[in-house]
C-alpha cells in the first residue's frame, strides 16, 4: 500500500496496532469500536444473526446532535442500526468466496458520495480482503492486487475528501480501521496476535512525528477508538465504554483541552467502577468535579499507590486529580507549569491504562440462579444417562453369580483404560494449555488403546504352535490401526503453541499443489473402492444395492471433476456456475442414496430362511455402509484438499476396527463403542482443527451455494469442522449390523423385538450419551472456576462453545443411529410375521 505508506513517512499519518479481544468475528468487534464495550463470548453465534445494537454508542450520539450518516458495505452495519442512516447498500459478510463484486458494490457510490455534502459520516466496509484470506489464506495470489486496490481507495478518500476541498478547513479525519486480523490460513476468530492484530490508522490529525518507524509502532486497544473519536468531535463517551484516549490523537489540542479530554474519559471510566466498588472506598468524591471542575474531597497530597487492586485505583485517580489542580492553580499565576502539565498527564494515563484493564475483566455479568440451574440440569442428565448405563451393564454382563460382583470381572484392563482415559480429560480440563493442546490426550490415548489390543491379542495365541490365520487377521488389522493412527497424528500439527512445526500438510504444500491434487485423486479412488466393496461386503446381491452402489460411483467421479476442474479456480469461484451446480447435483444424488437405501432397503427381504436377527444385521450393515461411503465422499468435497489423506484415513480405520469386531477380539461392547468415540475425536483434531474458532474452515461452507444463506452454510460449517465424530457415529450402524449377524450365528431362534432392541442399541446409544454428558458438566464447573482467569476469554470460552457443539454433533449421531436401527428391525419384523402369516 504505497499511498498509505506515504502518509504515515510524512506525517500525515499516525497508525497502531490496535489489539481486538476475542472473539475475533466482526459483529462483536464493530460493537466494540462504537460503543468502547466488550462483549461475551456468545456474540460468536449472534454474529450470524446480528440484532439491533441497544447500548449506548458513537453513532446514536452523532445522531443526537443531527449528524446525517451513510453506509455502504457489510449489511452488519444496518442490522445493527437500523433505520440510522439517511443512504445504505449493504452486502453479505458471509458469501466468502466472493472477492471482487462485494468490493465494486462499495466503490461504484464512491464519486457520487464524495461530491455530495449533505453526510457528516460516511462508513465504508470493505470485505474482499477478508474474503481473500478466507478462500486462499494471507499469501494468496489475490491478497497483493487486493492490497492494492485498498490503497487506491485510501488515496481516493485524502486527495477528494480531504486535500482538494479548500473549505474543509481540517474539519475532515479519515480513519482506516480493520475490525480483526487474520490467521496464515486466513481464518479468524480467536486470540493469537495474528487475530487480534487490527489496524487503526488515523488520517488527518497533526502529527508531531516525522519518522516512519514512530508512525507506525504504536499501540493501542480497539475499544481506545470509542473514546477518542468522541472526545474529537465533542460528544458525549457512551457509558459502557471501558477504552482509554489513543495518546497520539490529542497532539493538536492545546494543554488544558488534552487533560480535560484526559479528566472527562477517567470520570466516565470512575463511574464504572463506582457501580461494582463499594461506596466506602470512593470517600467524599463528588460529582461537582465533574461538572463544575470543583474537586472537593482529593485533599492536597499526592500518596504512594499501593494494596489492593481496587484501592490502587481510586488513589492514581485521586493523585491524577490533585496534579490536575496544582496545574490549574500555577497556570491561573502564569508560572511555568510545563512540568506539572507532563505530571498530570503522566497520572491521568497511569489511572486510565490500570481501570481499562481492571474494568475489562469485570464486564461479564454472572447470574447465580440461572447457572445454578443450568449446572444442575447438566448433573441431572448426567446422573440418568450413567444410571441407565448401569442398569443395561448389569443386564448384559449378568455372568456366574459368584463372579458377578467380581471387578476384576466386570471390569477388564480396556475397561479401566476407558475409564481412565474419562478421568484424565476431566482434570485436564482444568488447564489452559492442556485445552489448547488437548489433541495430544486424544492421539496419545487412541494408540495407548490400539497397544492395549496388540497385547491382548498376541498373548491370546500360542506361538509354540503357530499364528492361524485369524490371528493374522487380527494382528493386520491392529497394525493398521498404529499406522494410520501415526500418520493421521502427523498430518496436522494442531493446538496453538506448536503450529509452526513442520507437518504432513505443510510438507506437501511447500512440495508443490501438484502433490497435494494427486494425493486428493488417489484418496478419492480408494474411497471409492473401498466403500463400494464394503456394500457388497454381505455377499448382497440385491437391485438396490446395486442401484445404490452406482450412485455413490457416480458422486466419485463427479467429486473427482470437481477437484480436478473447479478447484484450481477456487479464486474465481464467485462467477463460476459449473462449480456450483456441480455441487448441487452432488449433494442431490448423495442425499437420495443414502437415505434412499436406508429407507428402502429393509423393504426388499429375500432370504426367508434366515433368523430375524441375521435379516436385521444383514441390512443395517449395507445401510452403514452406505452412511460411512456418503459421508466420506461429501467431506472430500466439502474439506480443504489436504484433508483427502485423513478422511481415507478415518475410513480404514472404521473398516478396521468393524473386522476387528466381527472376529471376536473378546473386548466388551460398550469399551468398543467408547473406542470408537474417542478415535472419532482424534481424527477431529487430525483433521487440522483445535480449540480456537480460527481452525473453522468458512470457505468449504458455500460450496454449492449460489446467494448466502445463513441456514444453509452453517448446516455446513457444522458438518466440516465435525466430520470425524460424525464419522464414527455414523459408523455405529454398520457396527451394530455385524453384531447382530454374529447373534445370530450364536441364537437359535428370533429373540423379542423390544429385548434386541435393548440390547443392541443400548451401548451404542449410552455410551457416547454417558461420555459427552461427563465432559459437558464437567467443563461447565471448570469454565465457572475459571470465570476470573486471564484466559477466560481466548482459551476457556472458545472451548467452551467447541464442548457445547460437540454435544450437539454427540445427540444428533445418536438420534440418526437409534432411527436408523429402529426403523430397520421393525420394518424387518414386520415382514417375517407377515411371510409367518402367509405361510399358516
Amino acid at each position: 500500500m504505497p499511498y498509505t505508506q506515504s502518509l504515515l513517512a510524512n506525517g500525515d499519518a499516525i497508525g497502531y496496532h490496535a489489539k481486538a479481544a476475542p472473539p475475533t468475528v466482526t459483529m462483536p468487534r464493530l460493537k466494540a469500536m462504537v460503543s468502547g464495550a466488550i462483549g461475551g463470548f456468545l456474540d460468536v453465534a449472534f454474529n450470524f444473526n446480528t440484532q439491533a445494537l441497544l447500548d449506548d454508542n458513537l453513532l446514536g450520539q452523532f445522531l443526537r446532535i443531527g449528524w446525517k450518516m451513510v453506509m455502504l458495505g457489510d449489511e452488519t452495519w444496518i442490522k445493527l442500526f437500523p433505520g440510522l442512516f439517511m443512504r445504505h447498500d449493504g452486502v453479505s459478510s458471509f458469501f466468502v468466496k466472493d472477492t471482487v463484486q462485494v468490493d465494486k458494490n462499495v466503490s461504484r457510490h464512491l464519486p457520487n458520495e464524495l461530491n455530495n455534502d449533505d453526510w457528516n459520516l460516511l462508513i465504508l466496509h470493505y470485505l474482499g480482503l477478508d474474503h481473500v484470506g478466507h478462500t486462499g489464506g494471507r499469501n494468496s495470489p489475490l491478497m497483493a492486487s487486493k492490497l492494492k486496490e485498498m490503497d487506491d481507495i485510501v488515496r481516493t478518500m485524502h486527495l477528494r475528501a480531504m486535500v482538494d476541498r479548500s473549505h474543509d478547513q481540517g474539519q475532515t479525519l479519515l480513519i482506516v480501521v480493520s475490525d480483526h486480523g487474520m490467521t496464515e490460513s486466513g481464518n479468524h476468530g480467536g486470540s493469537s496476535y495474528e487475530e487480534t492484530d487490527s489496524l487503526m490508522l488515523f488520517i488527518g490529525l497533526s502529527s508531531n512525528i516525522s519518522d516512519y518507524a514512530g508512525a507506525t509502532n504504536n499501540l493501542a486497544f480497539q475499544v481506545d477508538l470509542t473514546p477518542s473519536l468522541a472526545l474529537l468531535f465533542g460528544v458525549p463517551i457512551p457509558k459502557n465504554n471501558v477504552g482509554v484516549l489513543v495518546p497520539g490523537t490529542l497532539n493538536s489540542l492545546r494543554d488544558f483541552e488534552q487533560l480535560r479530554a484526559l479528566e472527562l474519559n477517567s470520570w466516565q471510566l470512575l463511574r464504572l467502577m463506582q457501580a461494582q466498588l463499594p461506596s466506602s472506598l470512593f470517600g467524599s468524591f463528588s460529582c461537582n468535579c465533574f461538572l463544575e471542575g470543583t474537586c472537593e474531597g482529593f485533599g492536597s497530597d499526592i500518596s504512594e499507590c499501593s494494596g489492593d487492586k481496587e484501592k490502587q485505583l481510586i488513589c492514581l485517580f485521586r493523585n491524577a486529580a490533585v496534579l490536575h489542580g496544582i496545574w490549574k492553580s500555577k497556570k491561573l499565576t502564569k508560572s511555568s507549569a510545563v512540568e506539572d502539565f507532563n505530571r498530570a498527564l503522566d497520572a491521568y494515563n497511569a489511572f486510565l491504562k490500570t481501570a481499562s484493564e481492571w474494568l475489562a475483566s469485570k464486564t461479564t455479568e454472572k447470574p447465580v440462579l440461572l447457572l445454578g440451574l443450568g449446572v444442575s440440569a447438566m448433573f441431572l442428565s448426567c446422573v440418568v444417562c450413567v444410571t441407565l448405563f448401569l442398569s443395561l451393564f448389569k443386564e448384559v454382563y449378568n455372568g456366574p453369580k459368584d463372579q458377578v460382583c467380581s471387578l476384576n470381572y466386570l471390569l477388564n484392563l480396556e475397561g479401566v483404560f476407558i475409564l481412565a482415559v474419562l478421568l484424565i480429560l476431566v482434570i485436564s480440563m482444568g488447564s489452559s494449555s492442556m485445552v489448547e493442546e488437548e489433541h495430544y490426550i486424544w492421539h496419545f490415548m487412541v494408540s495407548t488403546f490400539y497397544l492395549l489390543l496388540l497385547f491382548k491379542t498376541v498373548k491370546s495365541f500360542s506361538f509354540s504352535r503357530g499364528l492361524n490365520s485369524l490371528g493374522e487377521y487380527k494382528i493386520g488389522s491392529i497394525f493398521l490401526l498404529l499406522i494410520s493412527g501415526r500418520l493421521l497424528r502427523g498430518w496436522h500439527q494442531g493446538g496453538v503453541n506448536w503450529t509452526h512445526f513442520t507437518d504432513i500438510s505443510k510438507w506437501l504444500e511447500q512440495a508443490g499443489g501438484s502433490y497435494v491434487k494427486w494425493i486428493q485423486l488417489i484418496s478419492s479412488f480408494l474411497v471409492i473402492g473401498l466403500g463400494v466393496f464394503t456394500l457388497f461386503r454381505t455377499g448382497s446381491k440385491r437391485k438396490s444395492v446395486r442401484i445404490q452402489a452406482f450412485g455413490f460411483s457416480i458422486c466419485g467421479f463427479l467429486i473427482l471433476l470437481h477437484a480436478w476442474r473447479y478447484q484450481d479456480d477456487m479464486f474465481e469461484v464467485s462467477t463460476n456456475d459449473g462449480a456450483t451446480v456441480t455441487a448441487k447435483v452432488i449433494y442431490l444424488i448423495l442425499s437420495i442414496s443414502a437415505v434412499g437405501g436406508a429407507l428402502v432397503l429393509p423393504w426388499s427381504m429375500q432370504k426367508k430362511d434366515k433368523f430375524l436377527v441375521a435379516i436385521a444385521g444383514d441390512y443395517l450393515y449395507m445401510i452403514g455402509s452406505a452412511y460411512i461411503l456418503c459421508w466420506c465422499l461429501l467431506q472430500l468435497l466439502l474439506q480443504q484438499p489436504i484433508n483427502s489423506g485423513p478422511i481415507l484415513l478415518l475410513l480404514i480405520q472404521i473398516l478396521a476396527v468393524s473386522c476387528l469386531s466381527s472376529k471376536d477380539v473378546q473386548v466388551n461392547e460398550w469399551v468398543e463403542i467408547a473406542a470408537l468415540y474417542y478415535m472419532g475425536m482424534a481424527g477431529h483434531f487430525a483433521l487440522g482443527n483445535s480449540n480456537t474458532l480460527a481452525t473453522i474452515d468458512v470457505a468449504g461452507a458455500f460450496i454449492g451455494i449460489s446467494s448466502h444463506s445463513t441456514i444453509l452454510s452453517g448446516i455446513l460449517m457444522f458438518m466440516i469442522t465435525y466430520a470425524s465424530p460424525l464419522l464414527f457415529l455414523l459408523s455405529l450402524v454398520m457396527y451394530i449390523g455385524g453384531k447382530l449377524r454374529n447373534h445370530s450365528l450364536l441364537a437359535h431362534s428370533d429373540t423379542d423385538l423390544g429385548q434386541l432392541l435393548k440390547l443392541k442399541l443400548g451401548f451404542p446409544c449410552l455410551v457416547p450419551l454417558c461420555i459427552n454428558s461427563i465432559l459437558l458438566m464437567a467443563y461447565t464447573v471448570v469454565l465457572l472456576l475459571m470465570r476470573n482467569h486471564l484466559f477466560v476469554w481466548s482459551v476457556f470460552s472458545p472451548k467452551y462453545l467447541y464442548v457445547c457443539a460437540t454435544t450437539v454433533c454427540t445427540y444428533v449421531g445418536v438420534c440418526i443411529v437409534a432411527a436408523t436401527v429402529a426403523y430397520t428391525l421393525s420394518v424387518t419384523s414386520f415382514l417375517r410375521s407377515k411371510t409367518q402369516q402367509l405361510v399358516d
